[in-house]
């Protein structure tokens, strides 16, 4: 095994000794709930009675009598997501899988299963990080039955993975993996579709070029092709070893997929035979994987604040510091869209997540001696899946290259010595840049700042010609206690024509962007946010903003005295009615009041 590279091995450390309380208070629970009589025999017969009463008798006879082994089935399944389309199925052939195997199966639950593509820039939005918490919720409540020797989550996308994820981990007793259905086959390319968008900003193309442009990218099941947080979801899995090794990005009608769904159901039959409940394979080692793996893909920013939340549900706590040290050594591996031009589909061929993995395991960047899915550990992640000549399941080695170096490369031959993400930090709070999608010469943005309370204020700004300057847009009261903290998509477009004009502009806000932000700079996810008395309440039109991504701050360049004494602004009643009401806004209330920050997680549930 590699020695481990010295700041991965301080960073993990530092963690571990951080965690080392309530981690340890966590592993205890774990470990008393593993140790009580099966479910099916410690239950009264009442109980036993209405938990089988759907299944077929001969079922109920080899879950009760003969004590096979029952599993239960988290799904996202539904058919307006096109990534969760292709699970319609799945419960039957795991079922099928199981009986194989001499296991028993029931769908122990359903969980919600939103698209923000759809909700971009609508009222919907505001609902979608809390969705996360709620699917958490939900698969607590599935799981809660307690019959369960094993569990498997099917879900994909952007909340519903860290959502599962953390309901998965408050049942921590249980071996669990996560299942796959892949991405859909490669559309209109993502630099064609931006082209068309910010045409379409400017009023060059009307609406039924664009709405055809945007059904030619997005046209069949299967997740998004771009590298967003869907597919990093599937990026962090693959390096936290909780799919089958090799399974995020193979299509859902291949017939590779088919043999890797039900090698799922034999896997995690194998970590309960070898004693592994999620909640010990989640360790310390595991949590730093999945940031390293997000680091050297360039992945999605929403992760810095679902991975918290991750963490912390399996005792871990992680901040957006741990994230900066590990970027500072890991190397950028990846050229995937928003941080290139080619799609996930072109990532897999060159290579995919199994060759990223086994370079990082190879040069100490991630940690190799971890449970996971396989008996053998990382080293098994690090190898493609393939069907052989009969159509059985097995595992190659991959070539020492790349199939494609300009979308994958090695560890020697990085696209960049580090990590995509950066954290910034100064007088306007703490906030995270994603670099590897921004040039050079604009990782450095000095300008008068433009404040706006909604992306809606900054987009008739635009309309109405105002935007033709030099600026730094400061979005403000978008964070998980104002309004849910949606991801401010709309903003893309016209930020990126003004700066294509020519324009220093920069984006400042303690909403969210994920990878859409392309490549205009954007400060995100601010901490503290505005209407928890951050620093950005403060800041006037005109105040000039440094956003210095080479040393990692962000400043408002006003006199210290002047920014002291100043005042915070406020959010008007009309926008906190807009906030709370409406598209079932109000029900979510409840978790606006009680969110932490986005460093923190912006959990509900602490």
């Amino acid at each position: 095994m590699p020695s481990l590279h010295p700041v991965l091995a301080s960073v993990t450390d530092r963690i571990r000794q951080r965690s080392a309380g309530q981690r340890g208070a966590y592993l205890q629970r774990v470990q008393a709930l593993r140790q009580r009589t099966r479910g099916v025999d410690r239950m009264g017969c009442a109980n036993v009675a209405h938990a089988f009463a759907g299944l077929p008798g001969s079922d109920k006879f080899k879950v009760v009598a003969e004590k096979a082994p029952h599993i239960g089935i988290v799904t996202a399944y539904n058919d307006m997501l096109s990534a969760h389309q292709p699970y319609e199925g799945y419960p039957a052939q795991i079922r099928e899988t199981a009986l194989k195997l001499g296991a028993t199966v029931q769908v122990a639950g359903g969980v919600p299963a939103m698209c923000d593509g759809v909700t971009q820039g609508y009222a919907g939005m505001e609902l979608s990080l809390f969705s996360r918490d709620t699917i958490a919720m939900s698969t607590a409540i599935a799981l809660s039955h307690d019959v369960f020797d094993a569990a498997l989550m099917l879900g994909i996308c952007d909340k519903i993975v860290p959502g599962l994820l953390i309901g998965a981990l408050h049942f921590g007793h249980l071996p669990t993996l996560f299942i796959p259905a892949g991405p859909m086959a490669s559309g209109l390319s993502n630099k064609d579709k931006a082209k068309v968008r910010e045409q379409a900003a400017q009023g060059l193309v009307g609406r039924e070029a664009l709405l055809q442009a945007e059904q030619a990218a997005y046209h069949s099941p299967g997740t998004c092709t771009f590298y967003g947080t869907a597919n990093s979801n599937q990026m962090l899995l693959e390096a936290m070893g909780l799919h089958v090794p090799g399974a995020a990005f193979v299509h859902p009608h291949d017939p590779l997929r088919t043999a890797l769904t039900d090698e799922a159901v034999r896997r995690v039959l194998q970590l309960r035979e070898r004693g592994v409940p999620i909640g010990e394979l989640v360790d310390e080692r595991c949590i730093v994987n999945a940031m390293v793996a997000l680091l050297a893909t360039g992945g999605s920013t929403n992760h810095l604040i679902h991975w918290v939340a991750v963490a912390r549900a399996a005792g871990i706590l992680i901040d957006w510091t741990d994230f900066s040290e590990l970027s500072g050594v890991v190397p950028l591996l990846t050229r995937v869209y928003p941080n290139g031009s080619a799609d996930v589909n072109h990532f897999q061929a060159a290579g995919g997540p199994s060759f990223v993995i086994r370079e990082l395991v190879n040069a100490g960047l991630m940690h190799g001696d971890v449970l996971t899915a396989s008996a053998e550990g990382m080293a098994a992640h690090g190898q493609r899946p393939v069907l052989d000549a009969a159509g059985a399941l097995a595992w190659q080695p991959l070539p020492p290259t790349t199939g494609d170096d300009t979308v994958l490369r090695t560890v020697a031959q990085p696209f960049s010595a580090t990590g995509g993400l950066k954290l910034l930090a100064g007088n306007l709070g703490r906030a995270v840049i994603k670099v590897s999608a921004v040039p050079e010469d604009r990782h450095v943005i000095e300008a008068p700042a433009l404040v706006f309370d909604s992306q809606e204020a900054l987009q008739a700004a635009f309309k109405a010609g105002e935007l033709e300057r030099d600026f730094i847009a400061v979005v403000r009261f978008q964070g998980p206690q104002a309004n849910g903290m949606p991801e401010l998509h709309k903003l893309t477009p016209p930020l990126a024509v003004q700066q294509g004009k020519g324009f220093q502009v920069a984006l400042v806000t303690d909403g969210r962007m994920s990878g859409a932000s392309g490549n205009v700079p954007a400060a995100i996810h601010v901490s503290p946010e505005a209407l928890a008395g951050g620093p950005l309440a403060k800041v006037k039109n005109g105040d000039l903003i440094r956003l210095d991504a080479r040393n990692g701050t962000l400043l408002a360049l006003v006199d210290e005295a002047e920014w002291a004494a100043r005042p915070l602004g406020e959010r008007s009643e009309a926008q906190a009615a807009v906030h709370g009401h409406d598209f079932g806004r109000e029900l979510f209330a409840g978790l606006r009041r009680n969110v932490n920050t986005a460093e923190e997680g912006a959990c509900s549930w602490l």
